[in-house]
Parts: structure tokens; sequence; C-alpha cells
């Protein structure tokens, strides 16, 4: 566990593609990106917010990726949704 609030938590992936990779999860179930309502714009942005903070406490703020998948055509294998946080080296575009 890297961090956790009342309605957030941000725990390393097990399988990192980059030497930072960190999960954001928020506490409340929702599938997927498509799946949310208007009322969780804030929980979003708290997600982004949270990705900042821990993109400095991990040492990465002059570089990094944020990622959402949404769906299997995108890669998503966790149907809960969680932001990626992923630094420590140069990324490169397009990502797959």
């Amino acid at each position: 566990m890297v961090y956790e609030d009342e309605s957030l938590f941000a725990i390393r992936d097990i399988h990192p593609q980059a030497p930072v990779h960190l999960l954001i999860i928020p506490r409340k179930h929702v599938a997927k990106i498509t799946d949310l309502s208007g009322s969780d714009d804030k929980l979003v942005g708290r997600m982004i917010f949270l990705a900042k903070k821990l993109a400095a406490n991990e040492k990465i703020e002059d570089g990094f990726r944020l990622v959402l998948n949404n769906g299997n055509q995108a890669g998503q294998s966790v149907f809960h949704i969680h932001l990626h946080l992923l630094g420590g080296r140069k990324m490169t575009w397009p990502p797959g």
C-alpha cells in the first residue's frame, strides 16, 4: 500500500511496465470508464491529483504517463476502474 484514504488507495503494480508503476484505485466500484456517472467527476479528478502527488513522492514529476483502460479491446483485465501511473523511464509513442 503506497497511499490510502476514505475514497482512494494506491498500490504498486505486480507486473510493472516501468520502474515506477502505481495503480490508483477508487474504493467505489465502477467496472469501466463508460460506467462512470456525472456524480463521479470529483472522484476522477481526485485520482488525477493523487497521481500528481505520488509522482512527486516517487521523484518522477518531470515525466510520467497516466493510463485509464476501458474494456477488453483496450487491454482492461481488471474490471474495476484504476489509473496507472508510469514513470522512471522514457515513454515512447504510440504506446501499443
